[in-house]
């Protein structure tokens, strides 16, 4: 298991109002919290740091910087720095990142998402360029479809290289991977499926099926809201009585749920030490065949190319 550092950092100007920050809430960071959470992380094994230059302009990794110096762990970030970059950019835009990260090489940089500005091709080559100069040690892509997984990996393959990884979103509510191709490729490729927002914006944890809805733009989605948040109930549940089992909470099993998958490596987000700490509580179990199955076919309506529609 890995850890999202997206809300850490404390972004100026125009980026405090960035999607990063306003969904979770916005407001401003807790660096002693900020603190606990990478110390209990590293403590737990959860030791990859996930991050990209377009969270709080640059403040995220100056952050994530500054907590992971001297410690050993691995770090991944993303380029571009925004949406109207184009391939070329990513060589200046790797110097920025190694400098805010304070590195010399990055353990996994990728392209945070594929737009018709960043020919995939071209991007791929500069990433291997960026691996033989030993400034990235390893290549990964994020939001990418099957087909653009392909197109990156047959790219880097000219260069000896494998794709590492494909970060998307993937948890119980949200299970199109299995379905649109990509966990298939993943599995073909030898890739991770690095699955972010694995507690579905925390709709997982069971605290919103009942009263206020999450603060931030998370209060708007739909599965906050109506039938789609009275539809999540029977799977809090069902994780409710899973986790008594085993004595871990709805959230931990959850998270369990992914990392039984040998090709899926989740990296929930941490903005305190309390939740860095519950988060690694699910490195300390495991479940049954029975309780995964039960878990597949409670949530087998999010496996649509749409998810849940109710």
């Amino acid at each position: 298991m890995g850890v999202g550092a997206m809300t850490w950092g404390d972004p100026s100007g125009r980026a405090r109002w960035t999607p990063a920050k306003l969904a979770y809430g916005g407001g401003p960071t807790n660096r002693e919290e900020e603190q606990r959470a990478f110390d209990a992380s590293v403590a737990a094994g959860a030791t990859l740091f996930d991050t990209a230059e377009m969270y709080g302009a640059g403040a995220s990794e100056r952050r994530l910087g500054e907590l992971a110096h001297g410690r050993g762990v691995q770090i991944a970030t993303k380029f571009p720095p925004n949406m109207l970059s184009r391939a070329d950019a990513m060589p200046r835009a790797l110097e920025r990142s190694l400098a805010l990260l304070q590195l010399t090489t990055v353990d996994l940089y990728m392209h945070h998402y594929p737009t018709r500005r960043v020919s995939i091709p071209d991007l791929m080559s500069l990433m291997a360029d960026a691996v033989e100069q030993g400034k990235v040690r390893a290549v990964g892509v994020s939001n990418y479809s099957a087909s653009q997984m392909r197109l990156a990996h047959a790219a880097l393959a000219e260069r000896g290289i494998p794709l590492a990884s494909n970060q998307i979103e993937y948890s119980l509510l949200h299970r199109q991977p299995e379905t649109d191709g990509v966990m298939d490729v993943c599995h073909e490729l030898g890739a991770t499926l690095i699955a972010n927002q694995p507690l579905a914006n925390g709709a997982l944890t069971g605290k919103y099926v009942a009263g206020p809805r999450p603060t931030g733009f998370r209060r708007f989605m739909p599965r906050f809201r109506g039938e789609q948040r009275a539809a999540t109930r029977p799977v809090i549940a069902l994780l409710r009585e899973i986790g008594t089992v085993h004595g871990r909470t709805p959230a931990q099993v959850a998270l369990r749920w992914l990392i039984e998958n040998d090709v899926v490596l989740p990296i929930p987000g941490a903005k305190s030490g309390q939740q860095a700490a519950d988060n690694a509580g699910a490195l300390t179990f495991s479940l049954t065949r029975a309780e995964i199955e039960a878990l597949d076919r409670a949530t087998a309506a999010w496996r649509g190319t749409k998810g849940i529609t109710a």
